[in-house]
């Protein structure tokens, strides 16, 4: 047990993590990067890619022992990870770039897109040997920044292959949430809804059955999970197939980086 155990340890010593600070030009300010490089990181190697937002949750998440046990039992390809630290103006980078919510939250989604795209993707190529192709580049966020993600992903789908939505907040409203027409309004619903498919996207969604208490149809299930399937049918009728779609509920998972890291593993998996 005791070589075991040195094995593991001696095994999380080799993940390397680093953060950087980079001045956004398009947000006018630092940012704050952590990446986390594979155990056995060689530049001679092309590596798939994994951006989270909120990376300040990374040590709640546990992410750094969960890439830990799944590269010593070889279930994922070897990646580098990048999380990025939000600030105290997190409600107004996250969210979707083309429009603002009812209350004009979200409205510098525009500028955290264009550094994602412009900035941040070319910053990690000429540090970091990642792979070019597409299919290995992946993005994903946890609540608001779950949403930030999807927006992303959707617009720069030449861009990201995959992009995970944990605890997303679909809810997202252009106008006031209106009792004879509770569902209506949720931007990124519509957004799809009024776009055309985005070829070679595959999504992967979880929520916790107490992500919330809220059920605003009072159709007796909660906001969290409505507008999450919700959002999965829409993708359906873009005739997205069942493998490019992937659902995770946690029974009694809440709304919180403990539940979201108790589904990295499964996500991981999914994204490598």
């Amino acid at each position: 047990m005791n070589n075991l155990i040195s094995k593991i340890l001696g095994l999380r010593k080799k993940i390397k993590s680093e953060k950087k600070t980079y001045f956004a030009q398009a947000l006018q300010r630092d940012v704050l990067i952590e990446i986390i490089l594979p155990p056995k990181y060689r530049k001679s190697a092309q590596y798939p890619l994994v951006i989270f937002n909120d990376a300040q949750d990374f040590p709640a998440l546990g992410i750094h022992k969960t890439l830990t046990d799944l590269y010593k039992q070889k279930l994922i390809s070897e990646a580098i990870i990048v999380g990025v630290h939000c600030n105290d103006n997190r409600i107004n980078e996250y969210g979707t770039a083309n429009i603002p919510d009812y209350q004009n939250r979200g409205n510098k989604a525009a500028e955290y897109t264009e550094f994602i795209i412009n900035e941040l993707l070319p910053f990690l190529r000429q540090q970091y040997t990642i792979s070019k192709d597409k299919k290995d580049i992946a993005i994903a966020g946890f609540s608001l920044g779950g949403l930030s993600a999807f927006d992303i992903a959707w617009h720069h789908a030449g861009v990201f292959s995959k992009v995970g939505v944990f605890s997303g907040a679909l809810w997202w409203r252009s106008e006031a949430f209106h009792q004879d027409n509770p569902d209506a309004h949720r931007i990124v619903h519509d957004m799809v809804a009024q776009s055309e498919k985005r070829e070679g996207l595959r999504f992967w969604f979880q929520t916790g059955t107490l992500d919330e208490t809220s059920d605003r149809n009072n159709n007796g299930i909660i906001d969290a999970i409505d507008d999450t399937l919700d959002l999965i049918a829409c993708l359906r009728e873009k005739q997205y197939a069942e493998q490019d779609l992937t659902y995770v509920e946690i029974e009694d998972g809440e709304h919180n980086p403990q539940t979201w890291g108790k589904a990295m593993l499964a996500f991981l998996l999914w994204a490598l």
